[in-house]
């Protein structure tokens, strides 16, 4: 009788974990891709207010040293806080820590309709950034508009234990 309440505790408990995993990741991340969105033609007159914005990026953080590291997926958002004019975002590059532009997620100028959000994400297993990567946003906005607002929340779960934190863009030009 006790030999079968063990069989039965050590089947629930595999049971139990074997229900926790957690699907197969991919083996190959995709960069996130705006191709699709139609490129945007930005009006050329006196009434477009230009800017630049810088946002910092974290693909991981230090965790017990500076030897060891702990990775982490990146959520920027690219947000039209303005509920009644377009933003157009007219670059988007991603650098490294040591300020090296590895990637520009926006070959063309693209829109963001009244209220709409975009995201990129980068994949914890993109450890390229590093621990100080950061963006640079164009944009543009009518006079009468709203700057652009640009996010990221950075996060990472492993078992029960769970990392997360958000930064903000700060307007540079």
């Amino acid at each position: 009788m006790i030999k079968l309440r063990y069989t039965a505790l050590i089947v629930s408990i595999v049971l139990g974990f074997a229900s926790c995993n957690l699907p197969p990741k991919e083996q190959n991340p995709q960069r996130t891709d705006f191709s699709g969105k139609p490129a945007a033609k930005i009006p050329v007159d006196s009434l477009v207010e230009k800017g630049q914005t810088y946002l910092s990026v974290y693909s991981g953080v230090y965790s017990y040293s500076e030897h060891s590291t702990h990775n982490l997926t990146s959520t920027i958002s690219l947000r039209n806080r303005d509920a009644k004019n377009e933003v157009f975002i007219t670059k988007a590059t991603y650098f490294d820590t040591q300020g090296t532009a590895l990637h520009e997620y926006i070959k063309n100028p693209i829109s963001l309709k009244p209220m709409e959000t975009l995201h990129i994400v980068i994949d914890e297993r993109d450890e390229s950034g590093g621990t100080g990567a950061n963006f640079i946003f164009d944009w543009a906005i009518n006079k009468e508009g709203t700057p652009p607002l640009f996010e990221a929340v950075m996060i990472s779960t492993q078992g029960q234990q769970g990392l997360s934190f958000v930064t903000t863009g700060e307007r540079i030009k």
